[in-house]
């Protein structure tokens, strides 16, 4: 993109609206181009001058976050991304705002610790980003309400942006004899909430067993679990080190946590542990995907979705190399094509389809 991003903060804290304004601002493509304190102030600002993205707040006075991010779908869609301070029953709320349209969700930054707060600017610049290259859809509204009536942050340098590598090597030639079990590893960030679900409930129960790395905020990730168990016939759940991959479930990575393959013998588990932001990321699919080619080679299926930049395009070409069966989201499908596109680029990819197609080919090489 050319022009910087414009962006409008809403949300009813004065605190939350000034620590968010440093914080995009510190990005030299992103410019913030107001705040507003609820939905009403807002509907003003959006009337002056349409945002490029919306930072929205859960709760606020005179009508929440939800209720607004809906209307706005149904009448004028302009990417959302949900930010919250809510953790465990609220992340059920989250949940219902990326059905309702939102493009991402985010927590509140937390300002305890340097580490915490530069963790934190990574992750909500580069959903930012992300969020203005996406492609909203009108969403319908049982009812429709016509609602009426900056400061500047030093700038702070990211950490650099790490690979891999600091988890483990990279794979060495020839990968581990094939089993009779294959297991597939799934990436996805942007706009993949929604394309998970519907990979996952087009999947039958004895589905071989696959472990996922949706980039999501630590707490959401277990309310999205069991929202998809909810759905599918297969088994979802967050991940727990130490689980063991098999037919019928799928293991979703904690958010904040890395995710990688194992195997013990003929059996696949997975392993949950700290470590930096690989790829800008954790969960990063590149570690994920690096894992599998260094344990499962030829057993396994490595899926890239959408979602914005490079994360997985490395581990993708490595499972590829081990002799995985690689597939990546198509451009028509993908709310952001940025990861697809970048593992296509890099070599990685055997095969492209749209995102109906992903569950029938994965249950196509299980067979053969």
């Amino acid at each position: 993109m050319g022009q910087r991003i414009r962006v409008l903060i809403v949300d009813d804290s004065a605190t939350v609206r000034q620590t968010l304004t440093d914080i995009l601002s510190s990005d030299p493509q992103i410019e913030v181009m107001g705040t507003a304190a609820d939905p009403y102030a807002a509907v003003r600002r959006i009337a002056e001058e349409a945002p490029d993205v919306i930072t929205l707040d859960v709760e606020m006075p005179r009508m929440d976050g939800i209720t607004f991010l809906r209307k706005l779908m149904s009448q004028h869609p302009i990417p959302v991304v949900m930010c919250s301070s809510l953790v465990e029953d609220g992340s059920e709320t989250l949940m219902q705002a990326l059905e309702a349209g939102a493009v991402d969700v985010i927590l509140k930054p937390r300002i305890d610790t340097r580490q915490s707060l530069l963790d934190a600017q990574v992750r909500i610049c580069d959903t930012v980003k992300a969020a203005a290259r996406a492609r909203p859809r009108p969403r319908t509204a049982t009812a429709i309400a016509t609602v009426a009536a900056r400061g500047t942050g030093r700038p702070r340098v990211p950490e650099p942006k790490l690979s891999a590598d600091v988890m483990m090597p990279a794979p060495g030639k020839g990968a581990m004899a094939r089993t009779t079990e294959r297991v597939v590893c799934i990436g996805a960030s942007t706009g993949g909430t929604e394309a998970l679900r519907e990979v996952l409930e087009a999947l039958p129960a004895d589905s071989p067993g696959i472990v996922v790395v949706q980039h999501m905020p630590e707490s959401f990730t277990a309310a999205f679990a069991r929202r998809l168990d909810g759905l599918c016939e297969v088994t979802v759940r967050e991940a727990r080190d130490g689980d063991t991959v098999l037919r019928g479930q799928v293991l979703i990575a904690p958010g904040n946590r890395h995710m990688l393959l194992q195997r013990s013998g003929a059996r696949y588990l997975v392993a949950v542990k700290d470590g930096p932001l690989v790829s800008r990321h954790r969960p990063s699919v590149d570690v994920l995907f690096r894992s599998a080619a260094h344990c499962a080679g030829g057993n396994a299926v490595g899926v890239i979705m959408t979602g914005m930049g490079d994360d997985g395009a490395t581990g993708m070409r490595e499972m590829q190399e081990a002799g995985a069966f690689t597939l990546a989201q198509d451009e028509e499908s993908c709310v952001v094509f940025g990861m697809p596109k970048e593992a296509i680029a890099r070599g990685g990819v055997g095969k492209v389809v749209g995102l109906s197609a992903i569950a029938r080919e994965i249950l196509r090489h299980d067979r053969s």
